[in-house]
């Protein structure tokens, strides 16, 4: 009996500090935003004066056309998640049927992913600019006299940044892909030849369900990446021009950090967890009629 309780107490200062990191960094501050969103206080203030004020910063959050605009900018942007998808989908069935050089095409298409995105954020911010940008260039070269504005026009800003989202997430969901259709049995394929099946048909009843679940993967990853997008937005637009492009995250940024609202800002985080982990649990359930394990 002492040797199993010497055994725990030794298992635990093993684990201790990662336990002591995890409780620090991510269950405490967990718990002191569902706290503080019922709560109105700042920084700069003694937290004796923080004030309880129940739902009202919830009531004041739905109030505010800021935060209702981020919430929809944060909607359309989830469109990212299936152009991606789809785009990835027929990269890496090209590049693992019909290409040479596959490393090389891989790196290639993995390399947005992986560097930094302040710098991927000021190449494109060089590419969009709206006179000396190589893209309106090419466009007034076509015909185009009034090529659109994009990062700087509020009803180009979203879409420029979506394309941005959508370019940097190819080479990461391309070679995800490429492991899932990797593990598919050739037999299957063998199998649809002798049966005549032509390309669609193999694509449509051998390669789609067999690479649902990576789909499921990708999709659910993507979902979620797309609620904390935040450098992006940071570095081109700062949310404009007129809150064009605000997102949930940067808006409560702003809220915490500039205006040191953390009681709102407590409460964009909240609705902000309601909202994925929603979304994620009607993944989960509707995975059961789509996803083949």
């Amino acid at each position: 009996m002492n040797k199993e309780k010497n055994e725990n107490v030794v298992g635990l200062l093993f684990v201790s500090p990662m336990l002591i990191g995890v409780s620090v960094l991510v269950l405490i501050p967990i718990l002191a935003t569902f706290v503080l969103s019922f709560s109105e206080w700042s920084f700069i203030t003694p937290l004796s004066q923080l004030q309880w004020v129940g739902f009202d910063n919830f009531t004041r959050l739905f109030e505010d056309p800021v935060f209702l605009k981020s919430l929809l900018n944060n909607a359309i942007f989830i469109l990212t998640v299936p152009i991606c998808m789809i785009i990835s989908l027929l990269l890496a069935i090209t590049i693992d049927r019909n290409v040479y050089l596959k490393g090389f095409f891989k790196v290639a298409f993995f390399m947005p992913y992986i560097s930094s995105v302040v710098a991927i954020a000021v190449v494109w911010q060089v590419l969009f600019h709206p006179s000396a940008g190589p893209i309106n260039q090419v466009l007034m070269s076509l015909g185009i006299d009034s090529p659109p504005k994009w990062i700087a026009d509020p009803n180009f800003a979203l879409f420029s940044i979506m394309l941005i989202q959508v370019w940097v997430s190819i080479g990461f969901n391309m070679i995800i892909f490429l492991a899932g259709l990797q593990n598919i049995p050739k037999d299957l394929y063998e199998a649809a030849d002798i049966d005549g099946a032509n390309a669609w048909v193999k694509f449509r009843h051998i390669t789609v369900p067999m690479i649902s679940p990576t789909s499921f993967f990708l999709f659910i990853t993507g979902i979620i990446s797309t609620f904390k997008v935040f450098d992006l937005v940071a570095v081109l637009t700062k949310g404009g021009p007129m809150h064009s492009t605000s997102m949930i995250v940067w808006n409560l940024y702003e809220t915490a950090f500039v205006n040191l609202k953390i009681g709102p800002a407590s409460a964009m985080a909240v609705v902000l967890f309601v909202i994925v982990f929603a979304i994620t649990i009607i993944q989960w359930i509707g995975q059961k009629k789509w996803v083949n394990y």
